[in-house]
């Protein structure tokens, strides 16, 4: 097996200050919490990688989409029809990724 080479590249908090958020009135996603409530994998919660959605006492979800990556991971890990209505966030709006 061949070593791997440590990684000497920026930290993961200096790229993501480099990442700006612009937030739109409406949410480009949206989720249907009772429908969640149905859900037993609650695969949203764990798969997004902004930690966006959390789980409630009453077993639906909550979202924050002011800090999404836009991604689609949590469309693509659900599996209750229904649960989540995804769209590309208004022109000029949603986040932008910059080089430094």
């Amino acid at each position: 097996m061949t070593p791997q080479t440590p990684y000497s590249g920026p930290s993961f908090e200096d790229r993501m200050a480099t990442v700006e958020f612009r937030t739109a009135e409406r949410p480009h996603i949206t989720v249907d919490s009772e429908v969640c409530r149905s859900c037993t994998t609650k695969a949203c919660v764990h798969a997004c990688p902004a930690r966006l959605f959390v789980a409630t006492s009453d077993g639906g979800v909550l979202f924050n989409y002011e800090q999404c990556f836009e991604c689609g991971t949590c469309y693509m890990v659900c599996n209750a029809e229904g649960a989540l209505t995804w769209s590309y966030p208004e022109g000029g709006r949603g986040v932008v990724f910059r080089r430094s």
